[in-house]
């Protein structure tokens, strides 16, 4: 992970490594498993960027949760566009469920109130935010997360599912952008 990645006109330098993300992606399974073992929970990853990290995550829980994918979209090159579509793809009864949204990255959270207003409407049991990534200075959202892989700079990165315009995302490591 030494090497610098350039993506269409950006350059980006190693921040977390594969192995680094690994190992806290266990400790987090070992959380989750601890406050959901034994009660059905359903986890709701958020696509496209928290695919990687839904996967490794589920390879590691031992609770036995269900999995959905939905889509919302907040990003427009290397900024936030403040606008959220839709949730699409919910076709999971939430009802009295405990829900587990799977987030990639926690930037200004429009896109996670939005979510989280939208699942309220399902009247789930409870609703918990599990992210991989969290920027702490920038992070105006109603609702904290209450798992969280690295809290980070307010800096762009890619990589481990995030992307720059589309791509990146197939990094096995994150990198952040140099200025």
């Amino acid at each position: 992970m030494n090497a610098v990645v350039h993506i269409h006109d950006l350059s980006f330098a190693p921040f977390l490594s594969q192995s680094t993300i690994q190992t806290r992606i266990k400790e987090i399974a070992l959380q989750l498993d601890a406050q959901y073992a034994g009660k059905d929970p359903v986890f709701l990853a958020v696509l496209n960027g928290a695919f990687m990290f839904a996967s490794d995550l589920f390879k590691c829980l031992q609770c036995q949760p269900e999995l959905s994918f939905v889509k919302v979209s907040s990003y427009m090159g290397t900024q936030s566009t403040g606008r959220v579509d839709e949730l699409i793809g919910l076709q999971t009864r939430l009802q009295n469920r405990h829900v587990v949204v799977i987030e990639d990255i926690l930037d200004t959270g429009v896109t996670m109130d939005k979510i989280f207003t939208l699942l309220q409407s399902e009247q789930p049991a409870s609703i918990a935010i599990c992210t991989l990534l969290m920027k702490p200075s920038s992070y105006k959202g109603k609702h904290q997360p209450q798992f969280v892989g690295f809290e980070i700079e307010d800096r762009f990165v890619v990589g481990y599912g995030l992307d720059y315009k589309e791509r990146g995302r197939e990094l096995p490591a994150v990198y952040q952008l140099i200025q």
